[in-house]
């Protein structure tokens, strides 16, 4: 079969795609598969051909028929078991040139950010940026305020985070354990640590940095968005970095010091237990 009329059938995918609205230009789609919007201008322009990396992962990303692609065989989408492709479609802001900015979620906006993480209007209000460097560019990005102490020492309450958009498609596969995630749920907008159980158990474990604060999981079906960690913000403070540092070493002595005094106590407990047994024998 001609990679002309593959590449030619992949360009009316494309466009079918855009009419539904699933994607909202070139750039994102090509970027939802993790390939350079420009190597997409290329092919719609005549200049290169599909390759079939870039058939593999438009198919299971937006539900794209293989035999459609490469035979011409109708229909052009397969169905899942809910007859909707399996994609996110994700609201951006772009500039004159149409380049991709940052948007930025407050804690003040994250209370609302599910109710309306489709409303272009919600999306226009927040304020938006563009950082330099050229890894910025590939990717949708968003930023979240942190608040809490749950993250600490690696985040703390002020500092936000810079986040790359994880397609639903990938979460199985691309979600590292370990890494740090921004999880968007139906209820919550989360950072955590993660352990990815999603293609043996279902669920994502989150794990605090935070010793206090125990581990819990999110089921698949309630993760609305997944957004990897990239880049920190951070105030900037005129303090030496030790204080801050020593401030943590002091937490970790008095942890230290409130464990050992509860094993005292327990200990001290087990021997008041065992003379009072030993008091009621005697007088038996």
């Amino acid at each position: 079969m001609s990679n002309c009329i593959v590449t030619t059938r992949f360009i009316e995918v494309l466009s079918a795609l855009k009419r539904k609205k699933e994607v909202q230009s070139d750039r994102q789609f090509a970027l939802s598969l993790d390939f350079h919007p420009q190597c997409l201008n290329d092919i719609t322009r005549g200049k290169r051909k599909v390759t079939i990396e870039m058939i593999r992962k438009a198919s299971g990303t937006y539900n794209i028929s293989e035999a459609y692609l490469l035979n011409g065989v109708q229909p052009m989408f397969k169905s899942d078991s809910k007859g909707k492709n399996q994609t996110a479609i994700v609201s951006v802001v772009v500039d004159s040139n149409n380049n991709e900015r940052i948007l930025h979620v407050p804690i003040a906006a994250q209370a609302g950010y599910v109710d309306q993480m489709h409303d272009p209007h919600f999306f226009k209000d927040l304020h938006s940026f563009t950082i330099p460097g050229y890894e910025h560019r590939l990717g949708t990005y968003r930023s979240f305020d942190i608040a809490g102490e749950s993250m600490e020492p690696l985040l703390y309450s002020g500092e936000n985070v810079v986040c790359k958009f994880v397609e639903p498609s990938f979460w199985k596969t691309e979600i590292r354990d370990q890494f740090v995630y921004v999880i968007i749920t139906e209820s919550d907008v989360v950072v955590k640590r993660v352990v990815n159980k999603l293609d043996e158990e279902g669920f994502i474990e989150c794990h605090s940095d935070n010793s206090f604060y125990e581990m819990y999981t999110i089921l698949g079906q309630e993760i609305k968005e997944i957004w990897k960690v990239a880049t920190k913000i951070s105030p900037f403070s005129q303090s030496p970095k030790n204080i801050r540092n020593g401030i943590h070493h002091e937490l970790d002595m008095l942890k230290e010091i409130i464990k050992n005094q509860n094993t005292s106590i327990k200990n001290l407990n087990s021997k008041i237990e065992q003379l009072l047994k030993s008091t009621r024998s005697m007088r038996a």
